[in-house]
């Protein structure tokens, strides 16, 4: 996981050029027993020149037989502009870790499962004379302890920043400073249990932020998870994270952050060997902030739990920062 996310900031400290914001449905189909699904992802790309370019996703495998997986990528992409530059012809590679809730082992209740592969994709992309895009999307993922899959994908997408001529080009300008100076975030939302009944409960959050750099900020929070049947978990938060602001007003800004959570279930009596009721997990978060004033500002987090003891979770979140 650090290896992928240590290359966000990378990507976004990269040339400030006209970003991608995609948003993908289609259908899957696992290879061998051709068991067939709908999927889904989100994107975001961010070209490295006229014809390179780098993305992060986040890809929905839907439901196929003793899997429901999901997982993020970080691609890179080699691509060639044609037809006037309204068409993008494009090839990515990169990793893919994946979260999975298979049937346990023993039988009778459900496994998380993670682990790492590869995702390799081609996609044509139509450059329409405003700020929308269209593409169609081919994903490969191939993975060595889990089932590979194929999907066909089409999206629709929006160029972040404005652009004087239409395709992916350069745009947006530099970034001048730190991307967040201190911020206080109060959160409402859901938890999900990633089990098969998908256990529902309140959740509740409040996260203090602080950047680092023009692209790093760091954050320290309170996560409480409600009481979801299978789990009734509160615990600290700390995280570092690759943000960039976009938008011509520099009003949305784009991030993802990644690190450590030590909760205490109060709900779970612990397995043997499992220690005690204290326990340290990992936390990924993709999120996005809407600056209302110079003061306040709307955000929404979209949180992974991963745990070692099949208890992982998404934790959708909705809050009101305060800026200073």
């Amino acid at each position: 996981m650090w290896r992928i996310f240590l290359a966000l900031p990378l990507i976004l400290a990269g040339a400030a050029q006209a970003q991608e914001l995609i948003l993908f449905a289609g259908g899957l189909q696992q290879s061998g027993t051709q068991e067939r699904t709908s999927a889904w992802a989100f994107e975001y790309q961010h070209p490295l020149g006229e014809n390179l370019a780098a993305s992060f996703s986040w890809q929905n495998e839907g439901h196929v037989p003793g899997h429901h997986r999901d997982g993020q990528g970080i691609q890179l992409w080699a691509r060639s502009n044609l037809l006037d530059r309204r068409l993008s012809l494009a090839a990515g590679i990169g990793p893919y870790r994946y979260f999975d809730t298979t049937p346990a082992p023993a039988g009778g209740g459900y496994a998380n499962v993670h682990g790492w592969g590869t995702i390799g994709s081609l996609a044509a992309t139509y450059y329409t004379d405003s700020r929308w895009l269209f593409q169609a999307r081919y994903n490969r993922i191939v993975t060595p302890h889990s089932m590979d899959t194929s999907a066909l994908m089409f999206g629709i997408g929006y160029l972040l920043e404005p652009a004087s001529e239409r395709g992916p080009h350069d745009s947006a300008p530099r970034q001048p400073g730190r991307t967040t100076s201190d911020e206080v975030t109060l959160f409402l939302g859901k938890t999900i249990v990633n089990s098969y009944h998908s256990e529902l409960s309140t959740a509740r959050a409040i996260e203090y932020r602080r950047g680092l750099a023009r692209h790093v900020d760091a954050t320290l929070g309170l996560l409480n998870e409600g009481d979801a049947r299978l789990i009734r978990r509160t615990g600290i938060t700390a995280q570092i994270w690759g943000v960039r602001e976009v938008l011509a007003s520099d009003r949305l800004v784009l991030g993802i952050g990644f690190g450590p959570y030590l909760a205490v279930d109060s709900y779970r009596t612990p397995a043997p060997g499992e220690g005690g009721a204290s326990k340290f997990s990992w936390i990924f978060t993709a999120t996005a902030a809407y600056r209302l004033s110079p003061q306040w500002a709307a955000r929404f987090s979209w949180n992974r739990v991963n745990t070692n003891h099949h208890r992982d979770t998404d934790v959708i979140l909705f809050g009101a920062g305060y800026r200073f």
